[in-house]
């Protein structure tokens, strides 16, 4: 058997497959029963922590400061990427439009894993060389009272995240764009590889500051450019919204026949590919968010919490919904039927939407979503970098991202994909460990948050 077939069947069968579902999902539950469903009951809170200072005199930043909302910015930059594209596009042609209903749940109980993740960030945040750094290799290390353990653990995740997401990753997304450029504007892939990466490099080189700059300022436009061109198509197909919407409920209850029952799709097929997709997307509970929430400049640790369940409702119920609405609405999911999946099914919606300039909207709606997803992922690997080396491994880092994205834009290898997933799953593992070894703690901040800061009286875990 070759290495291909083997990482393959590791992750349909274990690392992708119903366990990690399960557990995931499962984290998600626990902690939003554990916290009262504080994504409900707070989500008011939640926008006005996120999007409050558009109302407020505009404070001077210090030097080096992160805001609350460059914190979102840069994990919305990670979170929406190409899975809201080709991600649910896949999850309809596998799982049948009943998987959308299910992706739903797996975001609405991803916000409560996510809240979690934001506020034990905070906790655990650390300054290396004046510079502050957070996430679940730092919470690992720090919050877990067995120190071999938190060693070992911290310095999996470390490895697995730079390998996943920094630089494995980052050749998918690279490739996505490049692909994507050559089909709609006939740009040579190399060409794209290497305006990336100059993009990429002008960006990162600037450090935390700029990227949390950049991507304050390129997030909200992609998402809004993306959002009002789904919309448009979706009214002009107003009279199939409450069909659609209908397909979704019923069949994510009911097996779904498609093309008078030549192909079918069952309840176990979209519970599994709804909840997959909408994990991968949002990335709750994987460990990446992390470390962009751990920067921001709060008074209490929960109040990043807040803001972070915003990102997952942002990317999972905001953006993939529209998608979704997109191909069901314009009638691009019969095509499932004639092998069409992924970034070309959604690419067929909006080509029924917009004509010839479909193509081109998705391309460049994927070259933003990709890149602003290449960002935030460099920053969360340098992160881990800065854990492992110091920052003296830092330049050799973006060197070598440069490399894999010039690489990963001309050379499609199919196992570096099934590879990226692979350590992908695996941060999952460290990270899901101490955020439910830490779970009391995560109780104890948001109780104090709820029943003595927001009151005005003296905080336990205030931030000084």
């Amino acid at each position: 058997m070759e290495l291909l077939e083997i990482v393959q069947m590791l992750n349909s069968k274990v690392l992708w497959g119903w366990p990690s579902i399960i557990l995931l999902l499962g984290t998600g539950i626990y902690f939003t029963l554990i916290t009262g469903c504080v994504q409900i009951r707070k989500m008011g809170l939640a926008f006005k922590e996120t999007f409050g200072f558009l109302f407020e005199p505009k404070k001077e930043k210090k030097e080096g400061e992160v805001s609350s909302f460059q914190s979102l910015a840069t994990a919305i930059a990670a979170q929406v990427g190409t899975g809201n594209l080709a991600g649910v596009a896949t999850a309809i042609a596998s799982g049948g439009p009943g998987a959308i209903f299910w992706m739903w749940m797996s975001g609405f109980f991803g916000m409560g894993t996510i809240f979690a993740e934001a506020v034990v960030s905070q906790k655990f945040v650390r300054k290396i060389d004046g510079e502050k750094v957070g996430g679940p290799a730092y919470y690992i290390r720090h919050g877990l009272k067995n120190e071999t353990v938190a060693k070992y653990l911290a310095g999996f995740f470390a490895v697995a995240i730079i390998l996943a997401l920094g630089l494995m990753g980052n050749v998918v997304q690279a490739n996505s764009i490049a692909a994507s450029a050559q089909t709609a504007f006939n740009i040579p892939p190399v060409a794209t590889g290497i305006f990336v990466s100059i993009l990429v490099m002008l960006i990162v080189a600037g450090g935390v500051s700029r990227i949390t700059s950049v991507t304050e300022k390129i997030v909200p436009f992609m998402a809004l450019f993306y959002i009002a061109g789904s919309l448009i198509i979706i009214f002009m197909n107003f009279a199939n919204i409450g069909p659609a919407l209908s397909m979704i409920v019923k069949s994510a209850f009911s097996a779904q026949a498609l093309l008078g029952g030549a192909i079918g799709t069952s309840v176990k097929q979209a519970f599994r590919y709804g909840v997959a997709r909408g994990l991968f997307s949002n990335e709750a509970g994987m460990g990446s968010t992390p470390h962009a929430h751990a920067l921001a400049e709060v008074d209490h640790p929960a109040q990043q919490g807040l803001v972070a369940t915003l990102g997952v409702l942002i990317d999972t119920g905001i953006v993939c919904t529209m998608t979704a609405l997109v191909i069901l609405t314009t009638g691009a999911y019969d095509f499932v039927a004639e092998g069409l999946t992924g970034a070309g099914l959604t690419q067929q919606a909006f080509t029924l939407g917009f004509g010839a300039y479909g193509t081109k909207f998705v391309a460049t709606c994927l070259f933003f979503f990709a890149f602003s997803t290449i960002i935030g992922w460099y920053f969360f690997g340098e992160t881990n970098v800065k854990y492992l080396f110091g920052k003296k491994g830092v330049w050799p880092f973006r060197v070598l991202v440069v490399l894999f994205l010039v690489v990963g834009s001309s050379v499609k290898v199919e196992l570096v994909w099934e590879l990226a997933d692979m350590f992908n799953a695996l941060m999952v593992i460290p990270n899901l460990i101490a955020l439910l070894a830490l779970s009391g703690l995560v109780v104890k901040m948001q109780k104090d948050f709820e029943q003595k800061f927001l009151l005005g009286e003296k905080s336990e875990y205030q931030n000084k």
